[in-house]
């Protein structure tokens, strides 16, 4: 089949008293054909004339002695329009070592021919036997195989002058690397067919490789992903080029992280913090592990432990100021809903009739304190629970109601949530810590803290970042992540980007939430996963099982960056300043810790002389 052929599109000529009428739609059905051809086609001996484009294909004639690892990399990140296409062709073993035989008696003839003439020894004759012996060993040792190679190029251009600056270009990258490329003389139409996603090899320009020098040709090599403003996120491991982005300037400012435990997604995600704070932006953690605690004494943060035995307290209760463009109804009236969902957290689900009367409750406290939709509660002192678990006491059908609520009110989680909110905010790096939380209080206090950032957000309009650490904990409850998919969607309009960060890669996507969070996030970050979640993040991503491999192989802080389609193999890389504030490793926090102990007793000793 000839290149017209292929891009022929069938006749539209039809004689319609010889035909029956299925024939004739048939021949009026656009196929895919017809749409990819160009409109004209015309071929050289140099090139081929695609409608308005010129193509030229080239072949690779000659490699050198040794090819050296990532050659290949500065002809795929060209930032040209081609096409490449690489044949591999096997070469039976016992065939080849046959052919060596052959030719190594010819080679050792040849140099011994001279020693009797009383020639002088010819290097390349000597490096040549050296080579063949060397491969023929490895071959028979079944530590390399061969094969026949053919690599084809086709470059694109509007003319002629463009295509030899292209050309020329490509000629000067390969041959500082001493390989040859020549274009395919009278024979482009094979050499188009031949890079074209048909798998043939017509033109058949082969060399031989044997494996080592074949897998320097390994095209997992991606295009720089970099944008000209931003911090930096890491190293490209196939280019050494710099993953170089600003969260602010995508689409949205969302990103997510998934990694097994002990793979350095907190390590990444304070570096990303520690970077972010140079560019004026504030940065919010909700820290499950107590791991931030240090990053934020180090950069004058502020850190506030969330727990059953700390002085640090949330009212649920607080009310937001509203904004110019909210009335005071809009802020009531969306508060007593997540106040309903904190309830139904609380509580372990509620019924219709509970959660019906559990509205009407939230309604009625606020009242008692002079707050309702038609009145300015700017200065009004919010309510608290034990206020609202009074007037559930006084609903008819609240006492299975309040008898569950007494365990915050009266009980050993009393202290809580049941007193006036003392945290103030205004910093530019805050950690809520969530460590000594009890399990079971977690997701409580999770959704707690979120809504208080979220109202303290929506009052000032700032750039912020806001890192929820085990987002996990959050997915599971249906509230929760509803409340997590909220912030990912409205985010953006109040200049917030949420960085969600979890292990247990499961949990996350069992939950009807968890695929939209991850499609609401501009930045993907995927560090080494376990066996066991592989398969779902292959599936969700859309990973190659080459990718899938290197995922499962890779060290820690190495994984897949993606932002929109494009994506890249990534190495995060911290200064040594930057490794002793973010550092998570126990044995340098202990050597942190002595050097510090050692500091304070030499400034003692100095004071006391």
């Amino acid at each position: 089949m000839g290149i017209f052929d292929f891009f022929k599109p069938k006749s539209k000529e039809v004689n319609i008293a010889s035909i029956l009428p299925q024939e004739i739609y048939e021949a009026g059905v656009l196929e895919l054909r017809d749409i990819i051809a160009p409109s004209a086609l015309k071929i050289g001996p140099r090139e081929l004339n695609l409608g308005d484009k010129i193509v030229r294909t080239f072949f690779v004639i000659s490699y050198p002695r040794f090819l050296s690892e990532g050659w290949f990399s500065p002809i795929i990140n060209l930032d040209k329009v081609f096409d490449i296409s690489i044949f591999i062709h096997p070469i039976d073993t016992a065939t080849v070592l046959r052919q060596f035989q052959k030719k190594v008696a010819e080679v050792q003839s040849q140099i011994s021919t001279r020693q009797k003439k009383g020639l002088v020894r010819d290097p390349m004759l000597d490096t040549a036997f050296q080579d063949l012996e060397g491969l023929r060993d490895s071959l028979m040792q079944a530590q390399e195989k061969l094969f026949d190679v053919g690599l084809y190029l086709s470059i694109y251009g509007e003319n002629d002058s463009e295509l030899d600056k292209i050309e020329s270009e490509i000629k000067t990258i390969l041959e500082s690397k001493l390989i040859y490329i020549k274009p395919a003389l009278f024979q482009q139409e094979q050499g188009f067919r031949s890079v074209m996603p048909i798998a043939q090899d017509e033109l058949g320009v082969h060399s031989k490789l044997n494996s080592s020098p074949l897998s320097s040709l390994f095209p997992f090599i991606s295009f720089d992903l970099t944008s000209d403003k931003g911090i930096l996120y890491g190293i490209n491991r196939h280019n050494s080029s710099l993953v170089l982005f600003d969260r602010f300037s995508l689409e949205n400012y969302n990103s997510i992280t998934f990694a097994k435990s002990g793979s350095g997604k907190s390590y990444n995600t304070k570096l990303e913090i520690l970077r972010t704070l140079m560019f004026d932006t504030e940065v919010i953690v909700i820290d499950p592990e107590r791991e931030y605690e240090y990053m934020a004494e180090a950069t004058g943060g502020k850190y506030f432990n969330i727990s059953l035995n700390s002085t640090h307290h949330i009212n649920p209760f607080d009310l937001p100021i509203p904004r110019e463009d909210e009335s005071a109804s809009d802020v009531l009236r969306s508060n007593i809903i997540n106040l309903v969902g904190l309830f139904r957290i609380m509580l372990g689900g509620l019924t219709p009739e509970e959660d019906a009367l559990i509205d009407r409750a939230i309604s009625e406290t606020y009242a008692l304190k002079d707050i309702t939709p038609d009145t300015d509660f700017r200065n009004v002192e919010p309510p608290l629970l034990s206020d609202f678990e009074l007037v559930l006491a006084g609903m008819e059908g609240g006492d299975s109601l309040v008898q569950r609520l007494s365990k915050y009110t009266r009980g050993t989680w009393a202290g809580f949530i049941n007193k006036p909110s003392n945290i103030d905010i205004e910093s530019k790096f805050i950690v809520f810590s969530l460590r000594d939380m009890e399990d079971e209080l977690k997701p409580v206090a999770m959704y707690i803290v979120t809504h208080y950032i979220w109202n303290a957000i929506r009052k000032n309009l700032r750039k912020r970042l806001l890192v929820i650490d085990e987002a996990w904990w959050m997915m599971k409850s249906e509230d929760t992540a509803s409340f997590l998919l909220s912030l990912a969607k409205r985010g953006r309009k109040y200049y917030l980007g949420l960085a969600t960060i979890t292990q247990d890669v499961d949990d996350f996507l069992k939950s009807p939430y968890g695929l939209p969070i991850i499609t609401n996030s501009s930045i993907q970050m995927l560090l080494k996963q376990s066996p066991s979640s592989i398969e779902r993040i292959q599936k969700v991503f859309s990973l190659t099982d080459e990718e899938k491999y290197l995922l499962l192989e890779c060290d820690v802080g190495e994984g897949i960056f993606f932002v929109g389609l494009k994506h890249v193999a990534i190495k995060v890389i911290a200064s040594y300043t930057e490794d002793q504030i973010i550092t998570s490793d126990p044995s340098q926090l202990l050597a942190i810790k002595k050097a510090k102990a050692e500091l304070t007793e030499s400034s003692e000793k100095e004071t006391s002389k």
